[in-house]
């Protein structure tokens, strides 16, 4: 079977315009017009490809890499490279390499329309009141409920609901299977398919006869430029919105629990655990497989390891991990003087036998 292309190369930027586009010196070009077309790690590069280098673990890969060109960072840019590779010398090789990736292939930043079709699929339904700009497109099967609004340029995918009353910007991108219901979105939001938000929280009150479930009766907004992962669950609020800032980036299977409040450009990694109304600054930081518990703050631009348990409030700026999380000095003297205790326990064990 040949290899599937799902991101075919275009003609692509020669080195010279690659090393403008950005900002890099150019320490060593064999052949300035080489056309670069595509992007590749530095072990299966080949000679049309751009790679980057950026760390020391790397280096026997760069001695020996096929690509056209790399992008080296400043504290690295005197390393040797293959004869016949272009280094390009730029602060930060990471972030110039994304911009390299963006340029030559735009197609991958969000997802595209399945069925290759533009427009409302006549296989779609939209209800006759919603209100849906020029320029959008609706893939088959796809179900745009009553008084729903819909900006242009913006793709609903295949089998995707949007139930009644739900808004949308402009130029957002909304994967294949998402069902999204009493929620607002802003503009060029990204949400990647099997995403649900908008669905009631978990809420119950024990009683003598059991649990009674509270009513669920805010909404989720989606601020700008936001993007969500496959598969991540994104409950409404219950007295009040769950709400999403700007710019914040959100990983596959993620749950967001009702209530929650996330700032503006937060990330937040893989499988993470948000509990109701617990509350993230702007540029807060967490690593996967964490969960923070329900009413409480993270402040402004802390970043909180993968694998960790936030069971207090966070102060602004600061690096924690754990379980229970502290910050991250105390955290690692911890570890260091279990691992002792228990190297002196194995040495007395090995001295009595």
């Amino acid at each position: 079977m040949a290899a599937a292309e799902f991101f075919p190369r275009s003609d692509g930027k020669t080195i010279a315009e690659i090393a403008d586009f950005i900002g890099a010196e150019i320490r060593n070009a064999p052949q300035w017009d080489r056309r670069m077309t595509g992007v590749a790690s530095l072990d299966e590069a080949r000679p049309n490809d751009v790679a980057f280098f950026d760390n020391v673990r790397y280096a026997d890969s760069l001695g020996a890499t096929r690509a056209g060109c790399v992008i080296l960072s400043e504290r690295y840019g005197s390393r040797p490279v293959p004869e016949g590779t272009a280094a390009l010398v730029t602060k930060r090789a990471d972030q110039a390499f994304a911009s390299v990736g963006r340029m030559l292939f735009p197609m991958a930043l969000a997802p595209q329309c399945v069925s290759g079709e533009t427009g409302v699929s006549d296989r779609a339904f939209v209800d006759a009141s919603a209100r849906l700009e020029a320029g959008v497109t609706v893939e088959p099967f796809a179900v745009i409920g009553p008084g729903v609004e819909i900006g242009s340029g913006t793709i609903i995918g295949a089998n995707a609901t949007v139930a009644s009353g739900c808004r949308i910007g402009r130029d957002c991108r909304i994967g294949a299977n998402v069902s999204l219901s009493h929620t607002l979105i802003g503009n060029r939001v990204i949400i990647h398919p099997g995403v649900r938000a908008g669905q009631d929280g978990f809420g119950y009150v024990a009683g003598p006869s059991g649990l009674m479930k509270t009513v669920q009766i805010g909404r989720v907004v989606i601020q700008d430029d936001v993007e969500i992962g496959a598969n991540t669950t994104i409950d409404r609020g219950a007295i009040r919105d769950t709400v999403i800032g700007e710019g914040t980036k959100i990983d596959n299977q993620v749950q967001v629990a009702h209530n929650v409040v996330i700032g503006r450009h937060c990330v937040i990694v893989g499988q993470v655990g948000l509990s109701g109304s617990c509350t993230l600054g702007d540029g807060v930081m967490i690593g996967g497989q964490s969960g923070v518990n329900g009413h409480v703050k993270v402040g402004d631009g802390a970043q909180i390891a993968a694998i960790s348990t936030v069971q207090n409030d966070v102060p602004p700026g600061v690096r924690w991990g754990g379980a229970p999380a502290k910050p991250v000095k105390e955290w690692f003297r911890e570890i260091m003087t279990l691992s002792e205790l228990a190297k002196k326990r194995r040495s007395a064990g090995n001295s009595d036998e």
